[in-house]
């Protein structure tokens, strides 16, 4: 089950982004190092996740695929269906977080050094890396993804956050919003993947890091 998230994270993003910002970087690293630490209570200190509330590790990540993230949360494709619990308590950080605020978050996030946690999940690598075959085209053979495909690295993401993610998708919890084009298509993409499939291609994608 996944546990309630630390209110201390928005406490601090309202802080910030308030009265209490006043004196605060206009732009840049140095503001998004600040804006970082409403995000720490989720994604820990070194941007490594904590699986426990389903909190993902985002250490690395590029910027244009965390501000593209966070666009999306703001404009409703990510976060607004009922069955995905740590998407909804992700959208009200991202809503708060104003326009020009997301670039410095996003230049920041990018340049923490990316966690590799061990796999949790028992998958077939062989059996998925035929699966893995029709994901090329837009993650690429070595899975580090195609900014120009809105296509993220699958590589630097945590197997139970991929397996979740497909699982969301695949239930329209993501990529069922209109205007969403992106989501949509990936959508299209696992409607005829199973649990076990879902898994193995997950499993194959962790042999590419």
């Amino acid at each position: 089950m996944v546990r309630p998230v630390d209110v201390r994270g928005f406490a601090t993003l309202l802080l910030l982004l308030g009265g209490g910002a006043c004196g605060r970087p206009a732009t840049g690293l140095a503001l998004g190092e600040e804006l970082f630490e409403a995000c720490m209570p989720c994604h820990g200190a070194n941007g490594g996740g904590n699986p426990e509330i389903a909190a993902p590790g985002i250490a690395g990540l590029p910027q244009w695929y965390v501000e593209t993230q966070l666009q999306g949360f703001q404009a409703g494709f990510r976060g607004k269906h009922a069955d995905d619990l740590p998407g909804l308590r992700m959208r009200p950080m991202a809503i708060s977080l104003r326009e020009d605020d997301i670039p410095s978050i996003a230049e920041y996030v990018a340049l923490l050094t990316p966690v590799f946690v061990p796999s949790t999940l028992h998958g077939n690598a062989v059996a998925g890396a035929e699966i893995y075959i029709r994901c090329v085209a837009c993650h690429g053979t070595d899975g580090l993804g195609n900014e120009v495909l809105h296509a993220p690295p699958l590589v630097q993401m945590d197997d139970w956050y991929l397996l979740q993610e497909l699982q969301n998708f695949k239930r329209g919890a993501r990529g069922a919003v209109t205007g969403d084009t992106w989501g949509m298509t990936m959508r299209v993409n696992t409607l005829t993947l199973s649990d076990e499939a879902m898994e193995d291609v997950v499993a194959y994608v962790q042999t590419l890091r």
